[in-house]
């Protein structure tokens, strides 16, 4: 079996979120690493946030080529930056972690790239924030990282690459290119388009509407808080799959709202001159027949929207796990819910996930502990015991 050591010495071509939270990585398991970056003042803060050293331009470190060469960069750049670091000879092994595969790797081969010594990849890790301040240590820990070998890449590329992910705490994944495009098209690309599209509708609202902003349109929108520039880059270098993946959902929502308006419509019109009373005895202005047709229409998508999240994978890319929730009542006050993870830690529950309201107007809000089933009785019972108001709700029914 063809194994390569762990990359002891690493190149970082880009110092963004990805790049300098890789090198964190790597610095913390002892690996020298180097930065690089068009833009001076990015790899300096990068640098300063212990991520490395900061490369001089045209050439490889001192001691001669690093093992690796990590490129992060977005994905129009990826081939030009991956022959250029090649050209320099710069590292034995290259890989990249653009969100778009199949292009950056034509247009590598294109090129005349040496691509047995390059392993295309993508972590499926990110935040709303990007530049190297947005950096953390643990972004890619429990995460899918895919790897898209060309037919020319040699195990042992694939090998130095992989020991990189793992060294992440990243979960490999192997794909082709383009199949690695179509899925991220769906689980990724086409739902920050989704979600800038809600987050639009928001700009001009009344302020009145946006006071009674909940969690729930904070999750929808908060991924459309992304960098535009590279958002566009990665959705036009993969224009193909996420434009199938949103016309699907434009069809769903389409009849979902002509559900809506033809329900609407029959409720609202006034009843002729002798007419019988609509069906169900209800009154024009009242529910009726329309709500027996669009009513299934919609519970239909519903239905298949829940069933969806239901095969969404739970933690560590694990099969996804139904959680009970434990609703807990604090003080909106500094250390409050450092205490509540210590008492929930001392009970010896495990937290799965966390999420919390604020109580519009008042001192107080609720988090929402996710746990497994058996512990939700428990952990209220504990919490309240400490003087928390808590409540154990079941974990949701369905598929």
């Amino acid at each position: 079996m063809n194994r390569a050591p762990f990359p002891r010495r690493v190149i970082v071509i880009g110092t963004g979120l990805i790049g300098t939270s890789a090198a964190l990585v790597l610095r913390r398991h002892g690996a020298e690493v180097w930065l690089s970056d068009r833009d001076a003042a990015a790899a300096s803060l990068a640098a300063d946030l212990g991520a490395g050293e900061v490369l001089d331009a045209g050439g490889p470190p001192p001691s001669g080529p690093a093992d690796l060469a990590v490129i992060a960069v977005p994905p129009v750049a990826v081939a030009a930056a991956l022959a250029a670091a090649q050209k320099a000879g710069l590292a034995r092994y290259y890989t990249d972690v653009a969100s778009v595969k199949a292009r950056p790797l034509a247009a590598a081969r294109a090129l005349g790239c040496d691509l047995a010594r390059y392993v295309p990849g993508h972590p499926l890790a990110g935040r709303e924030r990007s530049g190297p301040a947005a950096a953390r240590a643990d972004l890619f820990h429990g995460r899918p990282w895919a790897l898209c070998p060309a037919a020319e890449t040699t195990p042992r590329a694939v090998a130095c690459v992989t020991s990189l992910v793992t060294a992440c705490g990243a979960e490999p994944v192997t794909a082709a290119a383009d199949e690695h495009d179509r899925w991220v098209a769906l689980v990724s690309h086409a739902p920050h388009v989704v979600a800038s599209a809600m987050a639009a509708r928001l700009a001009s609202a009344p302020d009145g509407a946006l006071a009674l902003a909940g969690q729930g349109l904070r999750d929808v929108t908060r991924i459309a808080a992304g960098d535009t520039a590279l958002w566009t880059q990665i959705l036009l270098a993969n224009a193909a799959g996420v434009s199938e993946v949103l016309a699907l959902v434009a069809d769903d929502l389409r009849q979902a709202a002509a559900a809506l308006a033809d329900a609407e419509a029959a409720a609202g019109a006034p009843a002729a001159p002798g007419a019988a009373p609509p069906a169900g005895g209800a009154e024009p202005g009242q529910p009726g027949r329309a709500d027996e047709k669009a009513g299934p229409r919609l519970a239909a998508l519903l239905d298949a929207g829940g069933a969806g999240v239901a095969r969404i994978p739970g933690k560590h890319a694990g099969p996804a796990t139904r959680y009970a929730i434990v609703q807990v009542v604090i003080p909106d006050q500094p250390g409050e819910l450092a205490r509540l993870f210590q008492a929930a830690g001392e009970a010896g529950v495990n937290i799965e996930d966390f999420g919390i309201e604020h109580s519009p107007g008042l001192p107080s809000g609720v988090a929402e502990l996710a746990v497994k089933p058996a512990a939700a009785g428990p952990l209220a019972a504990a919490l309240s015991a400490r003087g928390w108001p808590a409540y154990a709700a079941p974990p949701p029914s369905g598929p």
